[in-house]
């Protein structure tokens, strides 16, 4: 199909002009997305010529710029900052002649063997290969406090930042595999770990069920659903409506250091779907061991097509692989 046919002469396109866009320029190697995983691609990909153009997306570098400290990345024994960690990555790339632009991949076309897409609606440009590294976004509750305490105290990571809540009292919101998988991981690390569950039973696995219950500093809160988070500049507490059935519902307080949500993440999938093969919950399928997906010249990299793991060194590694793949294809045609 041809995504990028003059528009229709509706009265919500009145004003603008209904004319197919002009190519504005012909790339080797178009990178989608700006975290761990898209840099690290732009640097393997300069680094073989490629002559890499990134579009960082609406997010330049990705979750980790929500992340106040990383203590978890190779090369950085002190930790790092987040955003200061991901300027560090851009800088890497454009040293080894990375093009870095502001835009959003708003529409593709890869039905042929040129790639199409188009950034922001107005600009459309062909490339030879396309690496994908667009990410997953966290669920939230939708919570004001939320974007309030979001890396202080605030996490959707208990991989990521649970080390340093070591010995304090915790909180995770959700009742599947990866709550109760994040939960027992924090119950390793900290004092005490709530996990609030809307409904009255686990809708994680036998197994996983079994672990949370067999971990003495995991307590369920049953019929429990989050109000608020209470703090200054870090989250101190959670306020919690505990349904009582006919009696209606019940205010609680818990004094808490840190709030985890694990209520899933949404791949950033959607405009590639009319192409690219994805799971029932829209993660991008790469054949195993690379980057490849059904589209040849279409790569994919980071948690774009990661649900398992969705770390910063596992989508850097994974952003290698789409940069050796996408020269490799190169080479062959």
């Amino acid at each position: 199909m041809d995504l990028f046919k003059p528009m229709d002469s509706t009265p919500e396109n009145a004003g603008q002009e209904n004319k197919e866009l002009e190519v504005s320029e012909h790339v080797k190697c178009l990178i989608l997305g700006s975290g761990p995983a898209g840099y690290t691609a732009a640097i393997y990909a300069a680094r073989a010529n490629l002559k890499p153009v990134m579009y960082t997306g609406m997010q330049l570098g990705g979750q980790l710029t929500t992340t106040t400290e990383v203590d978890n990345f190779p090369g950085y024994p002190e930790g790092v900052d987040g955003p200061a960690m991901m300027e560090d990555l851009k800088k890497q790339a454009e040293r080894f002649g990375t093009e870095v632009r502001f835009g959003l991949a708003t529409r593709v076309e890869f039905s042929g063997k040129v790639k199409r897409v188009e950034i922001d609606e107005k600009t459309l440009i062909e490339a030879d290969t396309v690496i994908l590294a667009t990410g997953a976004t966290a669920k939230y509750l939708g919570l004001e406090s939320e974007e309030k305490f979001k890396g202080f105290g605030v996490s959707a990571c208990a991989t990521c930042d649970g080390f340093f809540y070591k010995d304090k009292v915790v909180a995770v919101v959700g009742g599947g595999d990866t709550a109760a998988e994040e939960a027992t991981y924090l119950a390793g690390l900290c004092k005490k770990v709530y996990m609030i569950v809307r409904r009255d039973e686990l809708r994680a696995s036998k197994a996983m069920q079994k672990r949370v219950f067999n971990t003495e500093n995991i307590e369920v809160l049953w019929k429990h659903q989050t109000k608020e988070l209470i703090g200054d500049q870090v989250v101190t507490a959670v306020e919690l409506y505990r349904n009582k059935g006919e009696a209606g519902e019940e205010l609680v307080k818990i004094d808490i250091d840190g709030f985890f949500l694990a209520i899933g993440h949404t791949p950033n999938s959607e405009i590639f779907q009319d192409y690219l093969e994805t799971d029932e919950t829209g993660y991008v399928i790469t054949v195993p061991g690379t980057s490849k997906t059904n589209v040849p010249g279409v790569f994919a990299c980071g948690d774009l097509q990661d649900k398992v793991y969705r770390q910063a060194v596992t989508a850097a590694g994974t952003g290698c692989m789409a940069a050796l793949d996408a020269e490799r294809y190169l080479g062959e045609q």
